[in-house]
């Protein structure tokens, strides 16, 4: 096929719409322009300077430098493998994980229990590397004795459970409030205390089978009052039994919440 040849004398019409092409250009340098600028207008001045100043240390600018003597920003320790962690912080992050799981297996098997009884019948609480579970006095002992309430072996069942499953240390503490104890079969709150704690440690053992090794037990009287104020609430709360679970960071795994 014959190619169709351009007349030498035709022009060409000139493209009027060529503008567009730079107009489009300086639009978009003007936003690029613009979000830098707003860019820089948010920035953390504090961060900034904490920055700099952890550039310098890291390149022996200022101080003995390393990565692990300085943190990058304040606050604790990240879960990455930044600058910022060291060993102490991410085994204290483990813990409080540790902990957390464990409470809330403890708080789903209690649940069924504690449909009818009262909200601070049995506190459950995380703490980095341990897990504290409160059982108040009055649910579970008659006043000024130390066996345990039969209508009460299922909660200390529930949390035995549990208690078994995690094969850790346990310790049973007794404490009372600061009234002082007048006749019966124990001298003192510190005498009650400690045979309430005796009882709760030996119903474990027994009933649960769990070793004997992993037991403690401690009377603490009235010397740990978790509220100072005399009032009826007050005494009530610091009447309690604690079970205090040792954790530490290789319980993440094996202690996991349940869904």
């Amino acid at each position: 096929m014959a190619r169709h040849k351009r007349h030498p004398d035709h022009e060409e019409h000139e493209n009027h719409e060529r503008w567009l092409v730079s107009y489009a250009d300086f639009i978009t340098l003007l936003f690029a322009f613009f979000v830098v600028m707003y860019s820089v207008s948010r920035v953390d001045n504090k961060k900034l300077a904490q920055t700099a100043e952890s550039i310098k240390f890291a390149m022996h600018m200022k101080g003995n430098g390393g990565v692990t003597s300085m943190q990058l920003f304040e606050g604790p320790p990240s879960q990455g493998g930044g600058a910022g962690n060291s060993g102490t912080g991410r085994k204290t992050s483990s813990d409080a994980i540790a902990a957390e799981n464990a409470r809330k297996r403890v708080e789903q098997r209690l649940k069924p229990f504690l449909m009818n009884r009262s909200a601070q019948a049995v506190v459950v609480e995380a703490l980095p590397g341990r897990l504290s579970i409160r059982l108040a006095a009055a649910n579970f002992f008659d006043s000024a004795q130390a066996a345990l309430r039969p209508d009460a072996l299922p909660i200390l069942d529930a949390v035995a459970t549990e208690l078994s499953a995690m094969g850790r240390p346990v310790r049973v503490e007794g404490h009372t409030d600061r009234t002082p104890f007048q006749g019966g079969a124990y001298r003192n709150n510190w005498d009650l205390s400690a045979a309430r704690a005796v009882t709760v440690v030996s119903y474990l053992e027994n009933a649960h089978h769990i070793a004997p090794s992993k037991l403690s037990a401690a009377g603490m009287g009235s010397s740990r009052p978790l509220r100072t104020d005399d009032t009826q609430e007050a005494r009530e709360a610091n009447r309690r039994i604690e079970i205090v679970v040792e954790l530490d960071s290789s319980d993440v795994m094996n202690v996991a919440a349940e869904p």
